[in-house]
């Protein structure tokens, strides 16, 4: 569903990817590992459309977006979750999911989708956003971009700063948004467990290239770890 063809990504004059080719299969998640500084969210960054690459291709569903501009990436069914559980503070849970549903076709249905995945927020809909935990306003970041139905769902740090228990919901959420209606998910993830505990192939970057890649599940782990102790 998403492919990385020799792509060269930098800032200024430094580059930061180098050459990095991965693919994210349809209906399934690709997970990208590695230390901080290793390159993984400019990765991410460059399939949304924020950074341009040097150099290489990038195809969404075989379709060349290399040169498009985010909101055309998005438009094409491409939804991007930063680090830090973004959401408007001062907006209550409900005001945020409405602003991504309002004008959209099916946006009351995609919010009642996306509360079903995310039913702790149910009881937080007249809440502000700035007031709930980390982890609950994760679960609104998700859902927000869950409600433009995405293609491609780009998780940028899921789990960073989040307690154990709401790791696992998400990991969950993340099994179910793959496995229903053929979403596909980019998964940037530090933690190991949780990253091939949920996708089905994984890639490691070291110093902007990957030095490490294959399928996920638990045969993998040491490997990965391997890969990361280097």
């Amino acid at each position: 569903m998403l492919q990385f063809d020799n792509v060269h990504v930098g800032y200024g004059r430094s580059v930061v990817l180098h050459g990095i080719s991965a693919d994210v299969p349809a209906g399934g998640v690709a997970a990208v590992l590695g230390h901080n500084g290793a390159g993984k969210s400019t990765l991410l960054r460059a399939a949304i459309g924020l950074l341009k690459p040097r150099q290489g291709t990038i195809r969404l569903d075989g379709e060349d977006i290399t040169g498009l501009a985010p909101h055309q990436r998005v438009a094409r069914g491409m939804a991007y979750v930063p680090q830090g559980q973004q959401s408007f503070p001062h907006l209550t849970t409900a005001e945020n999911l409405q602003l991504v549903a309002d004008g959209r076709p099916g946006g009351k249905e995609a919010t009642a989708e996306a509360l079903d995945l995310f039913p702790a927020l149910t009881g937080l809909l007249g809440r502000r956003a700035g007031l709930l935990s980390g982890g609950q306003r994760q679960q609104l970041a998700i859902a927000r971009a869950l409600i433009t139905r995405p293609r491609v769902l780009l998780l940028d740090e899921p789990t960073e700063g989040i307690q154990p228990t709401v790791v696992a919901e998400i990991e969950q959420t993340i099994l179910a948004v793959a496995g229903r209606g053929g979403v596909s998910v980019l998964l940037v993830e530090q933690h190991v467990g949780f990253a091939l505990a949920a996708a089905g192939r994984y890639y490691v970057l070291e110093a902007g290239r990957v030095t490490s890649s294959g399928q996920g599940g638990e045969d993998a782990r040491t490997a990965v770890r391997q890969a990361l102790s280097v």
